[in-house]
């Protein structure tokens, strides 16, 4: 099996005991702590503006919930993004922290890939996260009972981009820019799914290790995450 700078071999979640999975890519944020694939306690964040903040604190209410000390954790999951700039980064850097302070893996996972298996709607679900306007990130993936593909990989672009573009026959649109611009979407004769009133984004980064079995991040020092594009400001002077 791979093993990551730190000697962390690529082994099932099931295996790893108690993790921590975390995602502020958007508005809402989400912290669960888990045993394996089985979700034992989870925090929504809904300040908007306030996952700095917020985050350790409700990781730490999390693991209180469940039980479970902070040494006891075997593994972090983090939401990579695409999404907000700040959010992805707060994400980011709480997830190093607590990987080299724990000694722990950690494994970065697309937050449109999470945002998908947080859904159970149909098995062709095309995740858009609103980037303001007419602007979008988005992906597809097929999910079947125990497969997960990605059939559209992730993107920033116009929603009317995606919509004129190539579509996987059969897919939902899921996620907070789907539901912002549902009449559009409806109106070019797609389907929307409506949010799921208990599933997190957290949610969907455990059941996409549980499922993928994926390596964790090789070298944590020099891993970031999944921004799709630039900040606002690294556009600005960029020559």
């Amino acid at each position: 099996m791979a093993e990551d700078a730190l000697g962390h071999r690529s082994v099932p979640l099931a295996e790893r005991g108690m993790i921590v999975a975390f995602d502020t890519s958007g508005p809402v944020g989400s912290v669960v702590v888990a045993a394996g694939p089985e979700v034992l306690a989870r925090e929504v964040l809904a300040q908007r503006g306030a996952h700095a903040a917020a985050l350790l604190p409700a990781i730490d209410d999390v693991l209180e919930e469940a039980g479970v000390d902070r040494d006891e954790l075997r593994g972090v999951v983090v939401g990579e993004g695409p999404g907000s700039f700040t959010g992805v980064r707060v994400a980011a850097a709480t997830a190093k922290g607590l990987g080299h302070a724990l000694g722990i893996p950690v494994w970065a996972v697309s937050s449109l890939a999470a945002a998908a298996l947080a859904s159970s709607q149909g098995p062709v679900r095309y995740a858009l996260f609103d980037a303001r306007g007419e602007r979008v990130y988005g992906a597809c993936y097929g999910v079947g009972s125990a497969s997960f593909e990605e059939m559209v990989p992730p993107h920033a672009g116009e929603l009317r981009d995606v919509l004129d573009g190539d579509v996987p026959a059969g897919a939902v649109f899921l996620g907070d820019g789907a539901v912002r611009h549902r009449g559009v979407i409806e109106g070019a004769g797609f389907v929307v799914a409506e949010p799921d009133e208990v599933l997190t984004l957290a949610d969907g980064l455990v059941e996409y290790v549980a499922r993928a079995g994926a390596a964790p991040v090789a070298d944590l020092a020099s891993w970031e995450p999944e921004y799709v594009r630039a900040s606002s400001a690294e556009r600005l002077w960029r020559p």
